[in-house]
């Protein structure tokens, strides 16, 4: 009996195709928009997670300046590479530590220019940021120490300048000197705040502090932290740590930040995730319009099928088996317009994330979820169709017009 109601059904949406499939329009665009969100959101927070880790691993930045929303009258000081050694030599748990200072340029190579910014720093600098070597090498001790006009260049810039050939060994003009090239980096590609990681040149502190900045400041501080030390600990240390070094009294502010990149990551994947837990509730809406579809059209089955109803009460049906055929009406058209939704989601979400450069995710719970709520959706709303249908009279059903 079942079966027979079962077919029934199908018989009925087979033969109002087009109204069927107009129907399901609803459910089909609420399951793909449900699905695309999530799958898009969930690339988009593994993007962001990839780019904070390819920072370095571990790592701590140390930097001046005061907390957000802080003002002073004076700027903050710099730092110096005696608070580097200090921060390596006192404090347990602790890799490398690399100085930073930066400077924009014009880079010049032959008849090409690129304008991309030098990073002056020592070799843990390539520790501390994940940094592997294309080809040639890194900075000899010599060479840190004396200041030697030397630098390794990013993939970008070896594009930019130099096309397919090999650098190395081959000079680069940056502003009022020439540094040899002895290295390419391998390329890391965009950055977490949307940078390109790839557009630098890497020169010894001492020669970028020399030949460009002019003055021995250190403008930011990359502190790799051992990979079984808690970072918590180590990044209280070294506050401590600064606020000793730069004399700062118990009352007073830090005029430096030091921030864990862990806790970036964290943060924006938390703020990608809520965006699309948002987004999918959005999406959701109309998987509800797409129910309220199906009632409507339900009820108008109902209406135009009275005197088949009446005709079937009359000759022995059971209520239960008309309330069980509209009911799997609605729920076929539910579970197909969800199997069809679920199809269009998966090639929007593979297109669209390869046009966004962002990873593609499946996410089976998302699919199976978003099914079980299509044919929730049916069940719901074609419940009071079909119990309508059901609840009539046989002789009054079979006079209707």
């Amino acid at each position: 009996m079942l079966w027979n109601t079962i077919m029934l059904a199908f018989r009925e949406i087979r033969r109002n195709l087009v109204r069927s499939m107009l129907t399901m329009l609803g459910i089909v665009i609420g399951v793909a928009a449900v699905i695309t969100m999530v799958t898009l959101g969930n690339g988009a927070t593994a993007s962001v997670s990839t780019q904070i880790s390819s920072l370095g691993s571990n790592l701590i930045l140390v930097m001046p300046g005061h907390r957000m929303g802080m003002h002073s009258g004076t700027a903050p000081p710099q730092f110096k590479v005696s608070d580097a050694e200090a921060i390596s030599m006192q404090i347990s748990g602790i890799s490398v530590v690399a100085p930073v200072v930066q400077s924009s340029v014009t880079a010049v190579a032959a008849s090409k220019n690129w304008n991309t910014s030098v990073t002056g720093t020592t070799n843990d600098y390539f520790t501390a940021g994940n940094w592997k070597l294309a080809n040639g090498r890194t900075f000899s001790d010599a060479e840190e120490r004396g200041g030697k006009n030397v630098c390794v260049i990013g993939d970008r810039v070896k594009r930019e300048l130099f096309g397919a050939q090999s650098p190395v060994g081959t000079n680069l003009r940056l502003q009022n000197f020439s540094c040899q090239i002895i290295g390419t980096l391998v390329a890391k590609g965009q950055g977490s705040m949307g940078n390109d990681q790839d557009d630098t040149i890497i020169a010894p502190l001492r020669t970028v502090q020399r030949r460009m900045t002019g003055s021995t400041d250190v403008r930011m501080l990359m502190v790799s932290a051992q990979a079984d030390a808690d970072t918590d600990k180590v990044k209280t240390r070294i506050e401590q740590l600064m606020r000793q070094r730069r004399n700062l009294t118990e009352g007073e502010e830090n005029n430096f930040n030091v921030l864990d990149t862990k806790e970036i990551a964290q943060t924006l994947s938390g703020t990608t995730k809520i965006l699309t837990l948002l987004l999918g509730a959005v999406a959701a809406v109309s998987l509800l319009v797409g129910g309220i579809g199906i009632m409507n059209i339900m009820l108008v089955s109902v209406t135009e099928r009275t005197r088949e109803i009446g005709v079937r009460l009359a000759i022995g049906a059971l209520e239960r088996e008309v309330l069980l055929q509209f009911l799997i009406e609605a729920v076929a058209l539910s579970a197909v317009g969800g199997i069809i939704g679920i199809i269009l989601a998966t090639i929007a979400s593979v297109s669209l994330a390869a046009l966004m450069n962002l990873p593609f995710i499946f996410d089976a719970r998302i699919n199976l979820a978003s099914f079980a709520f299509s044919a929730a959706i049916g069940v719901i709303f074609g419940f009071m169709p079909a119990r309508r249908a059901a609840r009539l009279n046989p002789i009054d059903a079979l006079r209707h017009e």
